[in-house]
């Protein structure tokens, strides 16, 4: 990353570091919010489920509404936000290494396209619809099917997201303590997505349903917490050193 030396004020790179420190800030903390509400509110269907759990069609899901779908709200908006951060990142990364760090733009502009379409279709759509009892054709959109394709768009979204990491691997220098974290950081979070997705697929083949999702999304979340909190404090070193 490049660091702000110079004794007359650089007002874009102010505004960026500005803009990143924030951005990675709230990210963080809005990531452990969905998480915890996320735990708190486990699905009543498919592998994991062990009572009272709905079965397809899924059509007596309204008793579920509207605490199942809370922790979409923070999850968009924290996806967003990731997006931000790591257009930031891109705007400071050294010229030779700005091919990395636009890939990893593209990447995380994919997933959030993904996930936010995905997250938006179930609060504006699902929800309007259990409300007025129109549940014709919801079974294979409601986040209740575990093969269904809610499920499906957050294995990609999931995936691009881990995809975007490892593209900034290279961004980061191994002489910084902290950016050499986070280069681990990405190669262990794209190691394990891999990992999982391959073993998941191995013992189950087509019929993985929300395993796989559970794991991605657990590795995506836990990377996004600590990503957030180690490039605040990098974006705001930025800005002390600009002063």
């Amino acid at each position: 990353m490049n660091n702000i030396t110079s004794t007359v004020p650089d007002l874009k790179n102010d505004n960026t570091n500005k803009i990143g420190f924030y951005a990675a800030l709230i990210m963080a903390v809005l990531t452990i919010i969905t998480l915890s509400i996320a735990v708190m509110t486990p699905p009543l269907s498919g592998p994991f489920c062990k009572g009272s759990c709905f079965k397809y069609p899924y059509a007596d899901i309204t008793a579920r509404f509207p605490r199942d779908y809370v922790w979409m709200y923070p999850a968009m908006l924290l996806t967003l936000l990731f997006l931000v951060v790591i257009a930031c990142i891109h705007r400071q990364a050294p010229e030779e290494k700005k091919i990395f760090s636009l890939l990893g733009v593209l990447f995380s502009a994919m997933s959030a396209s993904v996930l936010v379409a995905d997250y938006f279709l179930q609060v504006s759509v699902i929800q309007q619809s259990l409300l007025q009892a129109e549940k014709d054709g919801l079974a294979l959109l409601t986040q209740y099917n575990p093969h269904g394709i809610f499920i499906a768009l957050e294995d990609l979204g999931y995936l691009l997201m881990s995809l975007a990491f490892i593209c900034l691997v290279p961004v980061f220098s191994v002489s910084c303590k902290t950016e050499k974290t986070l280069r681990w950081l990405f190669i262990g979070n794209f190691s394990l997505s891999l990992i999982s997705l391959a073993l998941i697929s191995a013992i189950y083949g087509i019929n993985r349903e929300y395993r796989f999702e559970v794991a991605v999304i657990s590795f995506n979340w836990l990377t996004l917490i600590v990503f957030g909190i180690l490039m605040s404090g990098i974006f705001r070193r930025n800005m002390q050193k600009s002063v």
